[in-house]
């Protein structure tokens, strides 16, 4: 989900007081993270379920979204401030470095004192940042799943993450549909788990 999809209407504290979405954030960051660093070098040109987007095209989306938080939750910048600062490729010769740097960054810049309680200016309009904090937890969350399934790897993912993701895309989860990132929903399997029916939600099958 890019910055000119945030800001939905998702509830500030739908995962919890800040303690709670700062520990969940970090926690989905990291999880993605522990993927990118499974990405052997004859991968990143593989398929996922992103349509038309390789792994490095995914990893790329996911980095330059942690490039973007410091700039509008401790800058204050507007998405029109920022521009294209963050255009083209940023991963170049080492993306499991350039992932990391980021993403040390966007957690750094979210666990500020008071940090989650500001304002942050996006396209769709001004929210709180710890609503933006909880939408990037349900992107790292699903993504996490994405690159999973693209390497090859565990697609089993920690429950309590992904009951809190769903629980935030819920609201908005219509919006999403038909992008480049979230295809249009399928039925969910009876008596399916929250992880399932969060990539059922967001046109993944599982």
């Amino acid at each position: 989900m890019s910055q000119h999809e945030e800001g939905k209407n998702g509830s500030d504290t739908d995962m919890g007081d800040h303690t709670e979405i700062l520990r969940r954030h970090g926690e989905a960051i990291a999880l993605f993270g522990s993927r990118v660093h499974r990405v052997r070098d004859d991968q990143w040109d593989d398929p996922t379920p992103c349509a038309e987007w390789s792994v490095r095209d995914l990893v790329g989306h996911l980095t330059v979204e942690q490039l973007w938080v410091p700039r509008l939750v401790r800058d204050g910048a507007t998405v029109e401030e920022v521009g294209d600062d963050y255009d083209g490729d940023q991963l170049g010769d080492d993306p499991a470095g350039a992932w990391d740097r980021a993403a040390v960054a966007a957690v750094a810049a979210f666990s500020g004192p008071g940090v989650l309680d500001r304002t942050v200016h996006l396209s769709s309009g001004p929210g709180t940042a710890a609503a933006y904090c909880s939408q990037m937890t349900m992107d790292a969350v699903v993504h996490s799943w994405d690159l999973s399934r693209a390497i090859r790897d565990d697609e089993h993912l920690p429950q309590d993450l992904a009951a809190a993701a769903l629980r935030e895309v819920e609201p908005y989860a219509d919006e999403l549909a038909g992008t480049p990132m979230f295809a249009d929903p399928v039925p969910p399997p009876a008596g399916a788990d929250d992880l399932t029916r969060l990539l059922c939600l967001l046109g993944r099958r599982p």
